[in-house]
């Protein structure tokens, strides 16, 4: 049941260059789109629709979609995502994938030798900060306070590298750029004490200032972390409800890539089969008999 952005993040990402398989620059919704066609060849059934209430207290679980449909599964894979907290600009939107990013990891690579913004001022900013000056030739910092939230360790680094400036108090009033090339130019800061405004010229804005998992959907059924990401048994992506698996962004605060959402999607498969198959005692009434299972290793 794909939900409301079929697809995910990657189907507003215009350029994927860390994904394995590729040695050229791919298109986020084109490997999106293999990715379908794949799970249809092999017989999975995707369902246009958003679920809207599932209850998790019993099995089967009990999804009820928009469209009506009420679904009922032994097992759940929750796969549904995090987004990038963004800074509310209009210009912001405008740019997305111009330009405007909220992953260094994904897009750093692409301002080699260019001067990009790091917007925020907790761990996620400071480490995508340190990370693009592997390819940036200045990385500006913009912080609405004094001071960062981040680790003191990070601060050191990035404090002692010489292709860091930092620009405290300020917040982004707009980002600029242009239309022909699309790309960003630069951005308009103002001095959240004074009011005053400045130019910044720069490649790229990256904007770090938190995810928000999508898992809104199964407070007070499943445990969360402060932030809101699914928790999972250490080295499986088991939630603490039989049955119920977590995999991709909607768990994983740490690492947030396409290759390691896939993996991690892979692991809640061979899981989530491997319990239906040492459930099932009557073996012949199983979807999956046991020497399929050993086959294809979840026995």
């Amino acid at each position: 049941i794909q939900g409301i952005q079929p697809g995910g993040q990657l189907t507003i990402t215009t350029e994927v260059e860390n994904y394995p398989g590729f040695a050229d620059v791919i298109q986020g919704p084109w490997l999106m789109e293999q990715m379908q066609a794949q799970a249809e060849h092999v017989g999975t059934e995707i369902i246009n629709d958003i679920v809207l209430t599932a209850d998790l207290s019993q099995r089967p679980f009990r999804l009820t979609t928009d469209s009506g449909e009420v679904w009922l599964a032994e097992t759940l894979i929750i796969a549904t995502g995090a987004q990038a907290k963004w800074l509310g600009l209009e210009s912001e939107q405008k740019y997305q994938g111009f330009g405007v990013s909220a992953c260094a990891t994904c897009d750093g690579f692409f301002y080699r030798g260019k001067d990009v913004v790091v917007v925020g001022g907790g761990n996620t900013a400071v480490e995508e900060a340190l990370f693009l000056t592997n390819f940036a030739a200045k990385v500006t910092v913009v912080h609405r306070k004094d001071e960062f939230r981040a680790e003191k360790i990070l601060q050191e680094r990035l404090f002692a590298n010489p292709k860091v400036e930092v620009i405290w108090d300020s917040s982004v009033d707009e980002v600029t750029g242009q239309s022909d090339p699309m790309g960003v130019t630069g951005v308009r800061l103002k001095n959240v004490k004074t009011g005053a405004t400045q130019e910044v010229a720069c490649d790229g804005v990256f904007v770090a200032i938190g995810h928000a998992p999508a898992s809104e959907l199964f407070k007070g059924q499943l445990e969360m972390d402060a932030s809101g990401y699914l928790k999972v048994k250490p080295g499986t992506t088991a939630t603490a409800v039989t049955g119920v698996y977590a995999a991709g962004d909607v768990t994983d605060d740490v690492y947030r890539q396409a290759v390691t959402a896939a993996g991690m999607g892979c692991m809640a498969a061979l899981e989530a089969v491997r319990l239906l198959a040492e459930e099932d005692h009557a073996r012949d009434n199983h979807p999956i008999s046991h020497h399929e299972a050993e086959r294809i290793g979840v026995w």
